[in-house]
């Protein structure tokens, strides 16, 4: 009874796999056709793989550029993530009173409010910082990369804190009675026992910016400045979409977060485990 009870729910596990795969077959297969093989079955195979459409879809999109456009974003985003929270959660643990707790929660909180129901509020106070104060919040990579780190600031928060507990206090009051600093503290004691948190934060960051396509749409209206994920708007006009270079560029911007999720997924798994339960 248990084996067939175990049965049936692999089965189930893979019907619900492959529906979850269903839209990246359905991408990949027709980035490879041509547009009459595409209105004629969009679940078929192609009749030829041919990469000419990837090779016109780069061109369109620009690759290399957007690429590095947004390299650049996730790059300095995740350092800032990383830096920041790590400190603010140390700061949080080893201060255990009632203010440190509402700062945490007021994190923790973040976590639980929708993009969406901010995003317009978000544009209205960036665009009075740039009128008022004349520091360029909108339009540029350093806004976005601002706003990118505050979005993200929670999760991490929440992440090291529940590891940092972790770590005995005993290692830094030696260290303290070494002489150490409280620079010297953090980044020579306590930073690195937060190895297998600080990779779980960066992977997780690296993921969401890279993906994400709504906030730089908001922030980002130069051609030069676009990200990976916006260049993929070249492909959808007002009155034609062109489908299979459309499907190839999609595929372009996920095959760098897949092969980097490929081989980073075992840390995320870890880390976040080890963050819960301690």
């Amino acid at each position: 009874m248990k084996a067939t009870g175990r049965t049936i729910t692999s089965i189930l596990i893979v019907i619900l796999a492959l529906l979850f795969l269903s839209p990246i077959y359905i991408m990949l297969v027709n980035s490879f056709k041509t547009r009459s093989e595409l209105y004629e079955n969009a679940l078929a195979l192609p009749s030829s793989f041919s990469f000419e459409y990837y090779q016109k879809a780069m061109e369109k999109m620009n690759f290399l550029h957007v690429f590095i456009n947004s390299a650049y974003v996730t790059i300095v985003t995740v350092i800032f993530v990383v830096v920041l929270s790590s400190m603010t959660a140390w700061m949080l643990v080893r201060k255990d009173n009632l203010m440190s707790k509402i700062i945490f929660y007021s994190f923790v909180a973040t976590m639980l409010i929708p993009f969406q129901t901010l995003m317009m509020p978000l544009m209205q106070v960036m665009d009075w910082i740039r009128t008022n104060l004349h520091i360029p919040m909108l339009n540029t990579h350093g806004g976005l990369i601002f706003m990118n780190i505050g979005f993200h600031a929670g999760i991490a928060v929440f992440l090291y804190h529940g590891f940092m507990k972790s770590i005995p206090i005993a290692l830094e009051e030696a260290a303290t009675l070494d002489g150490c600093s409280k620079f010297g503290l953090f980044w020579r004691i306590v930073f690195p026992l937060l190895k297998t948190i600080t990779v779980t934060v960066a992977i997780l960051d690296i993921i969401a910016t890279w993906n994400d396509y709504l906030l730089p749409s908001l922030v980002l209206s130069d051609k030069g400045l676009r990200t990976i994920q916006l260049s993929t708007f070249y492909f959808f006009g007002e009155f034609t979409i062109v489908w299979n270079q459309a499907m190839a560029g999609l595929t372009l911007t996920i095959i760098p977060i897949v092969i980097f999720y490929a081989f980073a997924q075992k840390y995320i798994i870890k880390g976040i485990a080890a963050g819960a339960v301690k």
